[in-house]
């Protein structure tokens, strides 16, 4: 699911992919956030190719957490043409995802 891209920022990510990208904010002791995971997997099965995921961890990245106003784990943001078009804020099942956001994939 996941692919490893070095990016000077995280705006240069948004801004170079021809996909929209969905960023699932996350934390490793957040439990929801691994059920989360597996729900993630599934979305990206079913939207192979018109979507991108990635996954930034606020405990490294507190800094991205509190500027897209973060408050909840886990929080996914839908960035299309590098600006923020959807927020889900706790854990769904995947076909709950894939109904908010395939209106912008």
């Amino acid at each position: 699911m996941a692919t490893k891209k070095q990016f000077n920022s995280f705006e240069e990510m948004l801004s170079s992919s021809d996909l929209p990208v969905l960023v699932d904010f996350y934390a490793d002791w957040c439990g929801p956030c691994q059920l989360m995971a597996r729900e993630l997997e599934m979305v990206n099965a079913e939207l192979q190719g018109k979507l991108q995921i990635i996954k930034i961890d606020t405990e490294k990245y507190p800094e991205l957490a509190s500027q897209y106003q973060v408050y909840a784990l886990p929080t996914l943001v839908l960035f299309k043409n590098g600006q923020p078009v959807e927020r889900i804020e706790g854990a769904l099942k995947a076909k709950e995802v894939v109904g908010k956001i395939q209106t912008y994939t």
